[in-house]
């Protein structure tokens, strides 16, 4: 029995051992095979984890070194792409795919002979000619017994009878002539007085004649076309009672028409009166109208930066009508040299204010950055450029708007986004541009715009709380604040300009919130609202640190900004509903 639990106790002994070599031993192979591919692999996963960047698909601004929450929105952040190496901070670098799949392409631009002698193309349309235009009017009171113009459109000729009336006072003045027609022997005055009554209302010397020698009295009057024309508007209807002086119908005359044209700012220069169009019309593709520029307007449009340049055209067959779309074509004054730079006119972005191309930065790679340049004239489906570009630049000239998108969803210099410095250096840029801006005002004028700007302040918790009703009392108690600000004591006449044209601004906002309950329609609002109120706390100030936010999912994606006491984030736009969205873009003290 001893000798056989000595056997066993020494074959347990000698499996424990022989199981130690055998399974450390392939512990020891695997890990050793795991380094190996490793060392082979050349990769180094551990820092590209630690290379991704996190992102908010709304908010690309955002760049956070591991996943969570985009601080601005609250939405959960996205793997970033990863930067290419090489590209400046308005670099954008797109795929030789996307480009395909957007038919993006390019071209090399370069000087060319200047063959078309500096003709502007222009687009336009057809309008009536007011001068030209006429109100037929009742030269007495009375009731409309029959109108002879059934419809607008209409034919009518001078002399043509337009309308029967019954005129209750002509009944007494025909009266007062037949009785004294009887003592026009003894009283010639008084006879020549009646008869003179009766021409002031129009009725004609035949007419007058009649109406003595017959010696009844009629009831019924005329009404003759005094010129000839289209009946553009009926004014009054049969039945209807019209007192002296009131229209009757509205009368064109469409032998000749206006043409008005668009002309972009650094266009003007290039019209004067007199100046001949060449002009033609969808209608007639195949006809070419001659006519002369007969005015051009001395008032800029601040918003759309054009003036309106009108030309008179002869229409004697009436194949121009009203409405009618035209393009022309002027000849204008060459203050280019012979030779000057072209560029296809789908390549440049025209924003209202800067006209912008994007240039391709790297001959073997599809890399582009956006460049700002100014414009010359358009000819026919290419402009020049007086600056901005070089000989030999090559900019994209299909698919411009898909890289400018590509553009600002890597939050890049784009169309939508000037940004081009650093967060810090453009604060300190914005600081000292309002300083300069800052004007000097009295401490008179001061007060009182902070009064509006505390209701200002008071509308804008309303609508961060969802509370229409409030948003309305405080729209109400914002307008009567604006209306106590004493423009006098502005002396200076710059200050006393820009507060008239930021209180006009602020009126149009402030009535239409004080005088809705729909939040969707206050909110509209009250972004034109904010940004005269940023502008006139930046120009004169309001003695209070006041921040600037900005939320740039607010009016579909395009942004808006508003004032708030607080640096924390309270959107006016989105209330409850996203009450943090939004970031502090500057700080005015």
């Amino acid at each position: 029995m001893k000798k056989n639990l000595i056997y066993l106790t020494i074959a347990v002994g000698i499996g424990l051992i022989a199981g130690y070599f055998i399974f450390n031993g392939s512990a020891e192979d695997s890990i050793n095979s795991k380094n190996s591919a490793e060392m082979s692999d050349g990769h180094d996963h551990s820092a590209e984890t630690a290379n991704q960047m996190w992102t908010c698909s709304m908010h690309p601004q955002i760049m956070q070194p591991e996943p969570g929450d985009c601080p601005i929105c609250g939405m959960d952040l996205i793997p970033a792409e990863s930067g290419a190496d090489g590209l400046s901070a308005n670099e954008i670098k797109m795929t030789k795919n996307a480009m395909a799949l957007a038919n993006i392409q390019t071209s090399t631009i370069g000087n060319y002979e200047s063959k078309n002698g500096n003709v502007t193309s222009l687009s336009g349309k057809i309008v009536e000619n007011e001068e030209a235009n006429s109100v037929q009017a009742s030269y007495f009171d009375g009731r409309i017994e029959r109108l002879n113009v059934n419809y607008e459109g209409q034919e009518v000729k001078q002399g043509q009878l337009l309308a029967t009336i019954y005129a209750p006072k002509l009944v007494a003045a025909q009266q007062e002539l037949i009785t004294a027609s009887s003592l026009k022997e003894t009283q010639a005055e008084l006879y020549k007085a009646v008869r003179n009554k009766l021409k002031l209302w129009k009725l004609s010397e035949n007419q007058i004649n009649s109406i003595e020698e017959s010696g009844q009295v009629r009831e019924n009057f005329p009404i003759y076309a005094t010129v000839s024309g289209t009946v553009s508007e009926k004014m009054a209807e049969e039945g209807d009672y019209v007192k002296q002086g009131q229209p009757i119908l509205k009368l064109n005359n469409l032998n000749t028409v206006w043409a008005e044209f668009d002309a972009y700012e650094n266009q003007i220069s290039q019209f004067e009166k007199g100046q001949k169009i060449k002009m033609i019309t969808n209608a007639y593709p195949n006809k070419e109208f001659d006519a002369t520029i007969s005015f051009i307007d001395p008032i800029l449009n601040t918003q759309t930066r054009i003036v309106t340049v009108r030309a008179t055209i002869r229409n004697k067959d009436n194949l121009l009508k009203p409405g009618m779309f035209v393009t022309g074509k002027v000849k204008g004054v060459d203050t280019s040299t012979d030779q000057q730079l072209l560029v296809p006119a789908s390549a440049v972005m025209w924003t209202g204010e800067r006209s912008l191309v994007y240039v391709k930065t790297k001959t073997d790679e599809p890399v582009f950055e956006m460049r700002e340049v100014t414009i010359g004239n358009r000819n026919g489906e290419t402009y020049s450029i007086t600056s901005g570009l070089k000989n030999g630049d090559e900019i994209v000239t299909n698919g411009t708007f898909t890289v400018d998108a590509a553009a600002q969803l890597q939050d890049k210099k784009s169309m939508m986004n000037q940004k081009s410095e650093t967060s810090s250096t453009k604060k300190e840029n914005q600081n000292r541009m309002l300083e300069n801006e800052r004007m000097d005002v009295s401490a008179k004028f001061r007060d009182q715009l902070k009064k509006v700007f505390n209701a200002y302040i008071s509308l804008k918790d309303a609508l961060v709380n969802d509370d229409t009703q409030n948003a309305q009392l405080a729209a109400k108690q914002l307008e009567k604040n604006l209306n106590e600000v004493n423009m006098k004591s502005l002396k200076n006449e710059k200050a006393h300009q820009q507060w008239m044209s930021i209180q006009k601004q602020l009126k149009t906002s402030i009535s239409t919130i004080s005088t809705s309950s729909n939040i969707k329609i206050q909110r509209n609002n009250f972004k034109s609202l904010s940004e005269n109120m940023i502008k006139s706390v930046q120009l004169f100030g309001v003695n209070q640190k006041t921040y600037s936010q900005f939320c740039p999912m607010a009016d579909d994606n395009n942004g808006a900004y508003w004032l708030s006491l607080d640096e924390e984030i309270r959107n006016p736009y989105y209330g409850q509903a996203m009450l943090t969205c939004g970031e502090v873009r500057d700080t005015i003290d």
